[in-house]
């Protein structure tokens, strides 16, 4: 059974209270958290999922939403990480999520500022690029090669980049979610069809390595539950589950624009930040006519929030950046929202954040409680096996590599599902099921006041994807939430799929 709804959660809790056997205590439900939980679920073991919040509440929605192949650590002499994220790429892309990530063209323009040495420096970062693809696996019809284009076409993918003096453009392809937080929730549905208890609203107290006090935030009852192992994998909040970790949080910023005010992009716009040799700001197409303008990489300071906040500072660094490249620039008016997320990097002594190893490590406390930190959503796949093979619960392998999750289609037979291709690439395989959830009423399948979303996937977040709340429907199974105007058009459509339950 796959769906995950207010009843089943209740039963399940009861469950545990009665006594239930759990092999493997998963404390958090971000990307991590989930894909542990699938990885031991189908393995045989038996798992509970506690989230303080909501599934994909912290660091896992606040992403870029590009499933990448590690070219900014392959520039920076990480070859086994970059690696690692061309084969996860594969992986995502062509057996586990293949109606979730779809293949992006990324522009490099070439404008004045980036000069003839930049610009070779940038096709041989391409170039080693697609030979990590060739590596990983991945073929040429998934990920095309790179190449260079004319001003024509740069002009066609980017309308607004700058005209004076252009050269033309770089083009390289990777891959790009629909939604990060849609992944975590597919693959938290999958693992409960794997018989996985996926409970949130339900904080982890007292953890060791031998169980925790589950607190029931809807009801603020309490439960009990002994596990044969206890995996902490609550992202950049580890350190408050396992007070000995120590942790260095690096915040990302990314700002909301209208895609208007690009003239409808068509490739992520790829601009190189002066003065360094392997970052870059993106602008990149995120569905519902807007674009996402990231990233940064600050220092978070003192204690974790539990949704980010971003600086003037980082709002200017970003608009200066993609402005660069932009012969009609993006004023801050032109800013309709903006949202941070806090990288759970492990403190590696002195020196920039932005510097900071992003390897994944699996560490066991002395309490036995064994955490997995670091690392980011392309690998989260290999994070999850690594931190399951830790337990040595079990002598069965992984089963991840192969194991589509819920909805998974490839292109051709995305193509032929019965439903719009809206949704049809937003749920795959399930987009009838979100149909059905209208039950003939044309008025559930009608956009909601103008926007991106129906009553009936609201609906349907509600009865199988376990959203309990207006947030949960408005921040997470949707990202209407972005925009606080469009949050607040769609709140009675939310508060209305929630009384029908």
């Amino acid at each position: 059974m796959t769906s995950l709804n207010a009843a089943r959660r209740t039963r399940e809790l009861a469950e545990l209270a009665d006594g239930a056997p759990v092999d493997l205590l998963v404390v958090g439900g971000g990307v991590t958290g989930a894909g542990t939980a699938l990885d031991a679920a189908s393995r045989g073991l038996r798992v509970v999922l506690a989230e303080k919040h909501d599934l994909a509440f912290g660091t896992s929605r606040w992403s870029s939403k590009l499933v990448h192949g590690g070219l900014r650590y392959l520039a920076s002499g990480d070859v086994g990480i970059a690696y690692e994220s061309a084969v996860e790429r594969r992986i995502l892309m062509q057996r586990t999520a293949p109606h979730l990530v779809r293949p992006l063209p990324q522009l490099v323009p070439l404008v004045p500022e980036v000069g003839a040495g930049r610009a070779a420096l940038v096709l041989a970062g391409f170039a080693a690029g697609d030979l990590l693809r060739r590596a990983a696996g991945t073929p040429g019809s998934v990920l095309p090669m790179p190449r260079r284009v004319g001003p024509v076409e740069t002009r066609r993918l980017a309308p607004t980049v700058r005209r004076d003096r252009l050269r033309g453009g770089l083009l390289s392809w990777d891959g790009q979610l629909v939604d990060d937080a849609r992944l975590v929730v597919g693959i938290a549905r999958t693992a409960a069809g794997h018989g996985a208890r996926i409970l949130t609203r339900c904080a982890a107290e007292r953890v060791t390595g031998e169980g925790a006090l589950l607190r029931d935030g809807l009801t603020g009852e309490s439960v009990e539950v002994r596990a044969r192992a206890v995996i902490n994998a609550a992202g950049v909040w580890a350190g408050e589950v396992s007070p000995g970790l120590r942790l260095r949080p690096s915040r990302g910023t990314h700002l909301v624009v209208s895609d208007e005010a690009f003239g409808g992009l068509g490739a992520g716009l790829t601009v190189p930040v002066p003065g360094t040799a392997n970052r870059f700001v993106f602008a990149l197409p995120a569905g519902h006519g807007r674009v996402h303008i990231g990233l940064t990489d600050e220092e978070q300071e003192g204690p974790i929030p539990d949704v980010p906040t971003c600086s003037a500072e980082e709002v200017a660094f970003l608009l200066d950046t993609v402005n660069s490249a932009l012969g009609r620039p993006i004023r801050e008016r032109d800013v309709l929202g903006t949202y941070s997320g806090l990288r759970p990097l492990l403190d590696g002594g002195p020196g920039s954040s932005s510097d900071l190893s992003r390897a994944h490590a699996v560490l066991t406390g002395e309490d036995g409680v064994i955490s997995v930190v670091g690392g980011k959503l392309t690998t989260y796949r290999r994070m999850a096996q690594d931190a399951v093979d830790t337990t040595g619960l079990t002598d069965r392998p992984c089963r991840t590599r192969s194991l589509p999750l819920l909805g998974a289609a490839p292109p051709a037979r995305l193509s032929a599902v019965d439903a719009p291709p809206r949704l049809a690439h937003r749920y795959g395989a399930e987009a009838p099921a979100v149909l059905a959830e209208a039950n003939g009423d044309e008025r559930l399948l009608a956009p909601i006041d103008g926007l991106d979303v129906t009553p009936a996937e609201l609906r349907f977040a509600v009865r199988h994807e376990g959203a309990l709340d207006a947030a949960d429907l408005l921040d997470r199974r949707t990202r209407l939430g972005l925009v606080e105007s469009d949050r607040a058009r769609a709140l009675p459509a939310a508060e209305e799929a929630l009384r029908a339950g």
